[in-house]
């Protein structure tokens, strides 16, 4: 890779960003489906300098279990502080752990890059949080970095539970939906709100972001063996319901669903579809009277044309260039070559490579690029 290393880095010449680093990530066996998530969350911004303010804090505390979390953060730090600009590095004990942890993903199959990314987030939030708790029944042993997961001690508005604990992670991938249900009898409206990490969102043939938010926002009428259960009526009614984006996240992510079951094939099938996402997003089916701004800065592919098999890849912008990140191999990209990976608009096509997992950072004030 020294040669592809040097490659990237006369292309950049004297235009290489201070400070950053630009490595592949060596492949054990079907590993690209966690390779390709670590360059995209490697290349978020504000989630990787909480990282390394987190392992900064505690990597001292030399008989602390490793976990995840360690294993994530020691990752990025060894990136981070790479001597070279450029190269290879191994993710090999963040992988070992991986597996440790969660049977799904010990298996050589194909797995899938959006579960890995849920359990990831997930697996996070629960450590940050039973770190919190921990320093809380003991606070001689609370170290720096507790401060950081807890946040700001107030809960989320109308959230689930009691005053829920906001760790940086929530505070960067959070956001909140609101679910109305009004019931069509006594026009009473019923809200419940509850969090995401990322939106899931069907997709169709020669589409946008833009249109499948829409629909993912469209009002649905609950009628026949669907009717709601309204509580003011005491009583089945027809009702009509629709999903809003209540309060936006900081970083959206948007998960494209390809894979779709077909009851006649008794199996999943890749969707190819054109799906056009466009590097700088409106969000206007938000409850909030402004729209909200983001900008693409990562995407996932997956490469191939059924869900079992395949190959992910993915595309990052850092300092307004944009980079192919596949596995070992790291190039530089023209930004045009972006919109070859929105699908086919044929059923049959030669292009595999599609755009599955978006990550988008809004442009709110006061936030980095």
């Amino acid at each position: 890779m020294g040669a592809a290393g040097s490659k990237l880095e006369k292309a950049l010449g004297d235009q290489f960003p201070e400070g950053e680093r630009y490595f592949g990530l060596e492949n054990f066996g079907n590993t690209c489906y966690c390779n390709s998530v670590l360059q995209a969350l490697y290349f978020c911004v504000p989630f990787r300098e909480q990282l390394l303010e987190y392992y900064a804090n505690n990597k001292n505390i030399g008989d602390a279990e490793e976990n995840l979390l360690t294993c994530l953060a020691d990752l990025f730090t060894q990136i981070s502080s790479q001597k070279k600009k450029t190269g290879v590095i191994s993710p090999k004990r963040f992988v070992q752990r991986l597996k440790k942890q969660n049977e799904l993903f010990r298996s050589y199959m194909h797995q899938d890059a959006h579960e890995f990314l849920n359990f990831l987030l997930n697996e996070l939030v629960d450590i940050l949080e039973k770190e919190a708790q921990a320093s809380k029944s003991d606070p001689e042993t609370s170290s720096p970095s507790d401060k950081l997961a807890n946040g700001p001690k107030n809960g989320l508005a109308n959230g689930p539970q009691k005053d829920p604990l906001v760790t940086w992670v929530h505070r960067n991938f959070q956001g909140i939906l609101t679910n109305e249900t009004r019931c069509l009898r006594c026009e009473t409206v019923t809200a419940r709100d509850e969090t995401f990490f990322d939106l899931s969102l069907d997709i169709e043939q020669n589409s946008s972001i833009t249109s499948c938010l829409k629909n993912f926002s469209s009002t649905e009428t609950l009628n026949a063996e669907d009717k709601f259960f309204c509580d003011k009526c005491c009583s089945l009614q027809e009702a009509q319901k629709r999903m809003k984006i209540k309060k936006p996240p900081h970083i959206l992510v948007i998960h494209l669903k390809r894979f779709k079951y077909i009851e006649q094939l008794g199996r999943y099938k890749k969707l190819s579809y054109r799906v056009v996402f466009p590097l700088e997003l409106k969000l206007s089916n938000t409850m909030e009277d402004a729209d909200s701004e983001y900008s693409l800065f990562a995407v996932v592919v997956h490469v191939g044309s059924g869900p079992n098999h395949g190959h992910y890849v993915s595309l990052v912008k850092s300092h307004n260039h944009w980079l192919f990140f596949d596995d070992e191999n790291v190039e530089m990209i023209d930004e045009s070559v972006v919109q070859t990976f929105f699908g086919s608009a044929q059923e049959y096509s030669s292009n595999t490579d599609h755009g599955y997992i978006l990550f988008y950072e809004s442009l709110g004030t006061g936030n980095k690029s």
